[in-house]
């Protein structure tokens, strides 16, 4: 399974609802789940963004979809990065020509 850090931005309907976000939460992270993805972990972060969500999962598209799915509910905008563990990381340099 790879693995994304999802960043989320609250939208104005988001911060307006912000205490039902933990709600929503639970029920992304079974939107995820039902779609073959698992969230790890979820923190509320300082700065840019609001929150993120480091997840599991099988391919781009399912992020894709799970991410495009949670969009469409209006409460938040999302950027998706994809991690490499160490052990990755380590094989993709050692395979460097």
């Amino acid at each position: 399974m790879a693995t994304y850090i999802i960043l989320f931005r609250f939208t104005e309907k988001g911060i307006q609802g912000v205490k039902k976000s933990p709600e929503r939460i639970q029920q992304a992270k079974r939107s995820f789940e039902a779609l073959g993805a698992k969230v790890r972990q979820f923190y509320l972060v300082m700065g840019r963004y609001d929150t993120i969500f480091i997840v599991e999962a099988p391919n781009d598209e399912t992020i894709a979809k799970a991410n495009l799915s949670l969009g469409s509910l209006g409460n938040v905008r999302t950027e998706t990065l994809r991690a490499f563990t160490e052990e990755e990381y380590e094989k993709i340099v050692k395979d460097l020509p």
